[in-house]
């Protein structure tokens, strides 16, 4: 059964930006030329994270030149879920479709979506992340997998596990009304948060391979110290996962130990069997740091 037959169908697209003007301006583009089938209309909704409004003039650029509607939105407090809260707020329409500053979709993209969600009893549609080099990375980068991420076929029910806001389509009708969806104690890690509290309370989220965005790698994130920040990153906010625990902790403590040991060998096995080593290593020992006080990276975002 089609949800909300008689309701006009509109798509917010909603992106939260920070300091990233070339990948927005060509996410902007992008989002210009979806194609709609004419089953939907949609809009731009932008809400820009950094309080010295670095976004603004690029967005004043877009609509200047564009016959999509946008809307511009600061939220000054440095926090993503705040951003998305914010974004959320200002949607109109009765579909909120996430996509991440860093990324652009293909051209059939929020259709994919919208055919894929818009049954009863689906609240959400996930679609696939995939890579994009606008230069040659190295070998070791593209061998060991680093940005690779999982895909499902079509009409698989996701677990919040995998819940993310980089490409998902939302139903607003199934969002708690009086409770911001996102919980802005998470700096980062909230899109998880979300997603549990969601399927927690019924709500379903189901895959569409078709709906496909990229995401930039640029050079920068080709380092071996941004890898590593980042590791140390991710490793800190698992505190916040309603998983974590003692056992958690030992777990650490445990692969801490295997991971250095194996360290050395992996020399002979290859740069990128090295690497990948390392950064396990590092997503460890930043959620032990963490434990005890330690903060391996005091910046919400890894830039460099």
């Amino acid at each position: 059964m089609d949800v909300m037959t008689n309701e006009p169908k509109h798509i917010s697209v909603c992106l939260c930006t920070y300091k990233r003007l070339p990948f927005l301006k060509r996410l902007l583009q992008k989002l210009a030329e979806q194609e709609t089938d004419g089953l939907f209309t949609y809009s731009i909704v932008v809400v820009d994270n950094d309080c010295q409004r670095s976004a603004e003039s690029a967005v004043a650029e877009f609509a200047a030149a564009s016959a999509v509607p946008i809307n511009y939105y600061v939220e000054p407090r440095q926090n993503i879920c705040l951003a998305r809260n914010k974004a959320i707020e200002q949607a109109p329409g009765n579909f909120i479709a996430f996509i991440d500053d860093d990324e652009f979709p293909e051209k059939r993209w929020l259709a994919a979506l919208f055919q894929a969600g818009r049954k009863d009893g689906i609240a959400g549609v996930l679609g696939p992340v995939l890579s994009y080099f606008d230069d040659q990375p190295p070998k070791w980068v593209i061998k060991c997998g680093f940005y690779d991420r999982p895909t499902h076929p079509t009409g698989f029910v996701i677990d919040w596990r995998e819940g993310r806001t980089g490409n998902v389509l939302l139903k607003k009708q199934d969002l708690d009304p009086g409770e911001p969806p996102f919980n802005p104690k998470y700096h980062r890690g909230g899109d998880t948060d979300f997603f549990r509290r969601m399927i927690e309370n019924g709500r379903v989220f189901i895959w569409c391979d078709e709906a496909v965005v990229y995401e930039s790698i640029p050079p920068v994130r080709w380092t071996r110290s941004f890898m590593l920040k980042r590791a140390l990153l991710r490793g800190s906010i698992t505190l916040q996962s309603p998983t974590f625990g003692p056992a958690s902790v030992v777990k650490s403590l445990a692969a801490v130990a295997v991971y250095t040991v194996a360290l050395p060998f992996t020399v002979i096995l290859g740069h990128h069997r090295f690497m990948n080593i390392l950064v396990r290593l590092c997503d460890h020992l930043g959620k032990l740091l963490a434990v005890v006080g330690i903060k391996p990276v005091e910046s919400p975002y890894v830039t460099d």
